[in-house]
């Protein structure tokens, strides 16, 4: 991941570079060691883990934010989808990268130390229509669009109610994910999440950051945001919404896929004679070779 941009783009290989040199000392292993071990290797492995998957995908997204910014591609907001935005947060300028790798990685290790006793699903139905099916140990972990809905939970409490909704002939998605993100399950870490994040300075955004929580555009963040960050819905399909009343009409995921264009495309009104349809963009595609499929985007 992000290696072939490396050894293509000086600007991101410095990008990425200093994005290690701040994760590292965090992490047992040199990230770069995890990225680009060879495949089925005890490294390669690594990855899979949300103590490296987290820090990993914020090093590429950082890096890839760089190398378009260098290309005089600047955004007019900034948003992330849970982890993401964390990354959104640092573009935005509220955290530097020092204290973004400080964030991720204490989150990505708290998370990693929980009981794997849980589990994500994705289900094609409102929120309405699944919450009075949620029991104590599930809730709603995210909104993607208006009809998909990811519920997070104990496995067991959250296949039933995935059974129900499968019996019912709608389709569902189970996350490859090792926790319950966004969850009951998260809340023994809440505490120390919050403690690290009063360590951090929190800096005024030179560009607008739409929060996975509210949906709504900010400058400024207080430290306590970030543990209900980890443990509320993320908002996603709102925050497309907003950006699509406030006049985006280009969106561009930053990542090694695409899953967000994907969901952003689900969220856009279909076009009129009278309004041309939004761009989406992805920059990468985990079945494409890098650099092509970067500069196809472009």
């Amino acid at each position: 991941m992000g290696h072939n941009l490396y050894t293509t783009f000086p600007t991101f290989a410095n990008a990425l570079d200093q994005a290690f040199q701040a994760l590292n000392p965090h992490l047992e292993h040199p990230l770069q060691h995890i990225m680009w071990a060879k495949p089925h290797t005890p490294h390669a492995q690594l990855l899979n883990q949300t103590l490296y998957t987290q820090p990993a995908l914020f090093a590429l997204q950082t890096a890839l934010h760089h190398l378009l910014t260098s290309w005089n591609i600047h955004p007019h907001y900034l948003a992330g989808h849970s982890l993401g935005e964390i990354t959104a947060a640092h573009t935005a300028g509220i955290l530097t990268l020092n204290d973004a790798a400080t964030l991720i990685t204490t989150r990505a290790r708290l998370m990693h130390n929980l009981p794997t006793n849980g589990t994500m699903t994705a289900i094609h139905a409102t929120p309405q229509e699944i919450t009075p099916h949620l029991t104590p140990n599930v809730t709603i972990a995210a909104i993607n669009t208006p009809n998909t809905t990811v519920i997070s939970g104990t496995t067991h409490d959250v296949n039933t109610i995935t059974h129900h909704f499968t019996q019912q002939g709608r389709k569902t998605h189970t996350l490859t994910v090792s926790h319950a993100f966004h969850s009951p399950h998260l809340n023994p870490i809440l505490n120390t999440l919050n403690h690290t994040a009063h360590t951090l300075t929190h800096h005024t955004a030179h560009t607008p950051l739409i929060t996975n929580t509210t949906a709504t555009p900010t400058t400024t963040l207080h430290p306590t945001h970030w543990a209900t960050h980890a443990r509320q819905p993320v908002h996603f399909a709102n925050t497309i919404n907003y950006l699509h009343n406030a006049g985006v009409t280009t969106y561009i995921e930053i990542g090694p896929d695409n899953p967000l264009t994907t969901l952003t495309t689900h969220n856009l009104p279909t076009p009129t004679t009278n309004t041309p349809p939004p761009t989406t963009i992805n920059t990468l595609h985990k079945n494409q070779p890098e650099t092509p499929t970067l500069l196809h985007a472009l």
